[in-house]
C-alpha cells in the first residue's frame, strides 16, 4: 500500500481570491483530489511476480489443452496480486493465503448456488452480511471477506467447468503460485523488510529534529507517527508468530522502543529552538542517521562489537538539549548490546502482542457484539440484494459484473463510496477502451500469454497511485479472462460499462443516499474521544505514581488515533459539499490536539530533567479544560469557538506552553456552515 502522507491544509479564501476567477467548467475540487494520482514508488517485485504468476498459468492451460482452466487459475493469481502488498515475508503467508482460503469457500457457495433463482440472491446477500462483517476486523480480514464476496458472486453468475471442486482449486492454485513466488527470496532476505522499517523510523525521527524549530515541524511529526505505526505492526505481528525468543526480533523490538525517548524529547527541542529562535545542532540528526545506518546493517554496530560511531555532540546546556542527548546516546547503547533479551526485558513497553488464535477469538467476539460491524454489514447485504434481485428480474447477459461493481465501490472500510463510485465509472471506462483493443486486436491461443505479461503489472504498479488507476488496471484484465471462459469478443465491452453504471447507482443510491451517517464524516466524533484521551494522559504524565511503559503506551496510542484521523481527513475531502467543506474546518483542531499531545510530552522531559513539578490545581485546570473542549464536540456538529480561562500557576510554571495550547485548542472556530 502506499504510504499515508499528512494531508495539505485547505486553502485561504485570501489564496484562492489571488488565483482570480475560477473558470465556470472546471472540475469540482473534491473530484480533482480523488483524481490526483498518488505520490509512490512502484513495487517492481510485485510487478514482476504479477507478470509471471498471471500468465504462467495461461500458458499451462493452453499446452494442456484446457485453456479455460488455465483462465481459472489465473483469476486465482489476479486475487493473489491484488493481497500482495505486504513487505514482510510472513505477513505474505497471512496476506495472500488466507484470503485464498476464504475465496475458495466463496466460488464454491456460489457455485453451488448457480442457476437456482431466488436461492442464489439469498445466499449471495448472506454472504454479502458475512463479508461486510469481516472488513470491520482488519487488513487481512477485509481482503478475506472481500475476496469471499466476490469469488461467490462470479460462482453465482458464471457456470464453472468440471466437477464443484475443480473451480476452488484452480482459483486458489493461482493465488498459491503468487505466495509461492513473494517467498522465493525469503531464505536470503529473512528479517531485511523488518530492519529497512525499523531503519526508516530512525531517519523520519532524524528529519523530525531537523525539522525542530521551523514550521515544517507538524508534517515531520506526522511522518514520524506513521512510520512507527508501520514499523510496530510489522516488527510485532512477526514477533506473534513466532513463540520462542527470537534474538533477532527481540533486537528489532529494542531498537523501537529505544526510539520512544528521542520522541518523546522531541516537542521540548522544538519548542526550545522556536522560542530561541534557533535550529538544533546538525549533529543530532546526523547522530540518529548513523544510529539508522547500524539498524539497516544489522547487529549492535559497524564492527558488530560495540555501539554505533556517533558524531561528535556538542555538551547540553538546558533541559530539552540534555534530554535529547540522553535519549540518542540510550539509543546508540541499545543498539551496541550485545545481549539484546536482556535489554527487552527491561524496556518492552509495549510487550508482546496475543497469539494469533487469542487475537482471532476476540475479533469475532468484537465483530458479533458491535452495532457498527453490523450496519456494515447489512448495508453491503442490502445494496448486494438489490444487485442480484435486479439482474434476475431483468434479462442482463452475464450479471455478476454489477454485483462485483457494488463489492468493489461500497467495501466499508476502503474509503469514500462516493468518490469511489465515481472513480470506479471513471476507471472502467478507461479500462474497456484497453480491453476494446485486446479483444478486437488479439487472437485467443498463445498471443494472449504475452498480453496478459504486459497488463498484469499494471495492476500493481497502478494500485499505489489509486483507486480509479487500480480499476483501470484490472479491468482489461478481467475481461480477457473473461472472455476465455465464454468467447464473446466485443461484446463484452458495452454491456460491461453498462452494469458497472449499474453497479455504482446501486451503491450510490442505496449505500450512500439512503444512510445519512455515510454523507457526513466522523472526524468531530473520533477528535472527540481522542481530546478526552489526552486528558486522561496529562493526568497519567503528571500523576503521582509515574509509570514509563503506561505512559509510552498511551502516547503511542493516542498519536496512532490522530493518524487515523487524519487518513479520515483525507476521505472526507473526497466527498462532495457540504461533506468535504464541513471537513476541511476540522484541520486546525486535529493540529492542536497533536501540539497539546507534544506540549504535554515536552512538559514531563523538562521536569525529568531539572524543571519544577506543576502544583496538581494546575494539572487539575488543564484537564478540565481538555474535558470541556471533549465535551463541547460532543455536542455540536460545528466548532464553536471557547475561551479558556487559566486561573491557576505562575506563568514560567513548565505548563505554561500547554496552557497556551490547550487555549489555542479552545478558541479555533468553523466557519459559517448551513
Amino acid at each position: 500500500m502506499p504510504r499515508e502522507t499528512p494531508p495539505t491544509p485547505p486553502e485561504s479564501r485570501e489564496s484562492r481570491a489571488s488565483r482570480g476567477p475560477q473558470r465556470p467548467l472546471a472540475p469540482p475540487a473534491w473530484l480533482v483530489r480523488s483524481l490526483k494520482p498518488q505520490s509512490a514508488p512502484i513495487p517492481w517485485a510485485a510487478v514482476a511476480r504479477a507478470s509471471v504468476a498471471m500468465a504462467l498459468p495461461l500458458a499451462i492451460g493452453i499446452l494442456a489443452g484446457h485453456p479455460t482452466y488455465g483462465a481459472l487459475a489465473s483469476m486465482g493469481a489476479l486475487s493473489g496480486v491484488i493481497g500482495d502488498t505486504a513487505d514482510a515475508y510472513r505477513m505474505r503467508i497471512l496476506t495472500i493465503a488466507v484470503p485464498q482460503l476464504f475465496g475458495a469457500i466463496g466460488v464454491t457457495l456460489g457455485s453451488l448456488a448457480f442457476g437456482h433463482g431466488w436461492v442464489a440472491v439469498g445466499a449471495v446477500t448472506l454472504v454479502a452480511l458475512v463479508s461486510g462483517m469481516m472488513s470491520t476486523i482488519g487488513a487481512v480480514a477485509s481482503v478475506s471477506g472481500l475476496l469471499l464476496l466476490l469469488n461467490c458472486v462470479v460462482g453465482a453468475g458464471l457456470p464453472m467447468p468440471g466437477q464443484w471442486w475443480l473451480a476452488p482449486a484452480l482459483m486458489t492454485g493461482g493465488g498459491l503460485l503468487v505466495l509461492a513466488l513473494a517467498l522465493l527470496a525469503w531464505p536470503l532476505r529473512s528479517g531485511v523488510p523488518e530492519r529497512a522499517a525499523v531503519a526508516d523510523s530512525y531517519l523520519s525521527v532524524a528529519a523530525l529534529l531537523e525539522a525542530a524549530g521551523t514550521d515544517a515541524y507538524d508534517d515531520a511529526r506526522g511522518a514520524v507517527t506513521v512510520s512507527l505505526n508501520q514499523s510496530y505492526d510489522l516488527v510485532l505481528a512477526r514477533r506473534a508468530l513466532d513463540h520462542g525468543r527470537n534474538a533477532e526480533l527481540v533486537r528489532l523490538v529494542a531498537q523501537l522502543n529505544a526510539l520512544t525517548p528521542i520522541v518523546e524529547a522531541a516537542p521540548a527541542a522544538h519548542q526550545w529552538a522556536r522560542h530561541a529562535r534557533v535550529r538544533l545542532p546538525a549533529e543530532v540528526p546526523a547522530a540518529v542517521r548513523a544510529l539508522a545506518q547500524a539498524v539497516w546493517r544489522g547487529g549492535e554496530g559497524p564492527d558488530r562489537g560495540g555501539a554505533p560511531a556517533l558524531p561528535e555532540l556538542a555538551e547540553p546546556r538546558d533541559h530539552a538539549s540534555r534530554a535529547i542527548d540522553h535519549a540518542v546516546r540510550h539509543a546508540a547503547e541499545t543498539l551496541g548490546d550485545p545481549d539484546p533479551l536482556g535489554v527487552i526485558e527491561t524496556d518492552d513497553r509495549l510487550g508482546r502482542p496475543a497469539a494469533l488464535r487469542v487475537r482471532a477469538r476476540r475479533a469475532a467476539r468484537n465483530v458479533i457484539l458491535s452495532g457498527a460491524s453490523w450496519r456494515y454489514g447489512l448495508r453491503l447485504a442490502l445494496c448486494i440484494g438489490i444487485a442480484q434481485s435486479l439482474v434476475s428480474l431483468i434479462d442482463v447477459p452475464r450479471s455478476y459484473w454489477v454485483a462485483l461493481t457494488v463489492t468493489f465501490v461500497l467495501k466499508p472500510d476502503f474509503g469514500s463510496v462516493f468518490s469511489r463510485a465515481v472513480l470506479r465509472a471513471l476507471g472502467t471506462a478507461a479500462g474497456l477502451v484497453v480491453a476494446a483493443v485486446v479483444l478486437s486486436e488479439v487472437p485467443h491461443g498463445w498471443w494472449d500469454v504475452p498480453v496478459m505479461m504486459l497488463l498484469a503489472p499494471l495492476i500493481p504498479a497502478l494500485t499505489t497511485r489509486g483507486y480509479g488507476h487500480q480499476t483501470a488496471a484490472i479491468t482489461p484484465v478481467i475481461l480477457l479472462l473473461s472472455d476465455i471462459l465464454n468467447h464473446q469478443g466485443l461484446g463484452l465491452v458495452a454491456p460491461r460499462l453498462v452494469d458497472s453504471l449499474l453497479g455504482c447507482a446501486i451503491a450510490l443510491v442505496a449505500g450512500y443516499l439512503l444512510w445519512p451517517e455515510s454523507w457526513g464524516t466522523r472526524i468531530g466524533d473520533r477528535l472527540a474521544d481522542t481530546v478526552a484521551d489526552t486528558a486522561r494522559y496529562v493526568e497519567c504524565v503528571f500523576g503521582a505514581h509515574e509509570d514509563p511503559a503506561a505512559r509510552a503506551r498511551m502516547r503511542r496510542r493516542l498519536y496512532r488515533d490522530l493518524s487515523a484521523i487524519r487518513s479520515e481527513f483525507q476521505r472526507a475531502l473526497t466527498e462532495p459539499p457540504p461533506t468535504g467543506s464541513r471537513a476541511a474546518a476540522w484541520w486546525p483542531l486535529v493540529v492542536a490536539v497533536e501540539r497539546v499531545l507534544d506540549a504535554t510530552t515536552a512538559a514531563r522531559v523538562r521536569i525529568r530533567h531539572g524543571a519544577e513539578e506543576p502544583a496538581p490545581e494546575e494539572i487539575a485546570e488543564v484537564v478540565a479544560e481538555l474535558r470541556g473542549l471533549a465535551a463541547g464536540l460532543r455536542a455540536s456538529s460545528h466548532l464553536r469557538e471557547v475561551r479558556a480561562d487559566f486561573t491557576v500557576g505562575p506563568k514560567d510554571s513548565v505548563l505554561e506552553p500547554l496552557r497556551q495550547e490547550v487555549g489555542a485548542a479552545r478558541a479555533i472556530a468553523s466557519p459559517k456552515t448551513t
